[in-house]
């Protein structure tokens, strides 16, 4: 029999809570209960590596059901936007326009990254979705930056150090910040590039609560530099990574609390706890 707390040790890995004063706390995804709802103030989702067209994979079906899960946290607990965190699609811009339409079944509004295998131009980019390789946006006292890690033919590169520096001035007196971008900053992993001086920005950024990031398919967990939190949310699809696909989940809560989990939809797939 499925009970509740086996579905929650299944489904939920790496709960983390930062508190007000940015230190990370983690619990026992067995032993942990969700808040009530009604002390969420806003909430979204990250899911990313759909690499949408690429061959030997089954990409297609990827893709519509982790379009089902997220229309289903929406339902349930809410969802205020989803993230796509890069490599929407797999090389060929001809799928481009097949996965604007399969993420276009969300039912709620959603915000994409440009990742090292979304070749394509920048105009193209900003036609299809809206915004361009680098975008901020608002919600009350939360600021956003989506931040690009590719040029146009898939090689790693840091962010626009620039622009962000900019919006980081721009946005630092919200209550709290958050980064979308598809390839860490540290090299941390195999697919990483070190970011000096953006990591330097960061490490600055009081109001910073957690940089997001994708590309590293087997990566699901969470990493610390100079007081700051990166997170990965494993991967929708492509020919590697962890075992299930999944996706992560952000809760703003009335104290001033950040709660963030990673989501394994799967209750047969069994998930190790996080190291944090």
């Amino acid at each position: 029999m499925l009970t509740r707390r086996t579905f929650l040790k299944n489904t939920l890995k790496g709960i983390v809570l930062i508190g007000a004063g940015n230190t990370l706390q983690s619990f026992a995804a067995d032993s942990f209960i969700l808040p009530d709802k009604r002390k969420v103030k806003l909430r979204f989702a990250l899911a990313s590596d759909g690499h949408y067209g690429q061959e030997k994979t089954t990409y297609f079906d990827n893709h519509k059901k982790m379009v089902q899960h997220l229309n289903k946290e929406r339902s349930r607990r809410g969802l205020d936007f989803s993230v796509i965190n890069g490599d929407v699609f797999h090389n060929d811009p001809k799928f481009l326009p097949e996965a604007k339409t399969t993420w276009d079944g969300l039912s709620m509004p959603y915000y994409v990254s440009h990742g090292n295998h979304d070749m394509v131009e920048e105009e193209i980019w900003q036609q299809t979705w809206g915004i361009a390789w680098h975008h901020a946006f608002e919600v009350d006292d939360t600021a956003f930056l989506i931040l690009n890690t590719a040029d146009i033919k898939g090689k790693y590169i840091c962010p626009d150090l620039n622009w962000t520096k900019e919006q980081l001035e721009r946005y630092k007196h919200k209550k709290q910040l958050f980064v979308f971008m598809h390839i860490t900053p540290v090299k941390w992993t195999e697919h990483g590039i070190d970011c000096p001086e953006l990591i330097e920005m960061f490490s600055a950024q009081q109001n910073l609560k957690g940089v997001f990031h994708g590309h590293d398919h087997i990566e699901d967990s969470v990493k610390e530099k100079n007081g700051k939190h990166y997170f990965w949310d494993s991967h929708i699809c492509g020919n590697w990574g962890t075992p299930y696909t999944g996706y992560r989940v952000v809760e703003l809560l009335e104290n001033g609390e950040v709660l963030s989990y990673q989501v394994n939809p799967d209750v047969k797939q069994p998930v190790n706890s996080t190291k944090i």
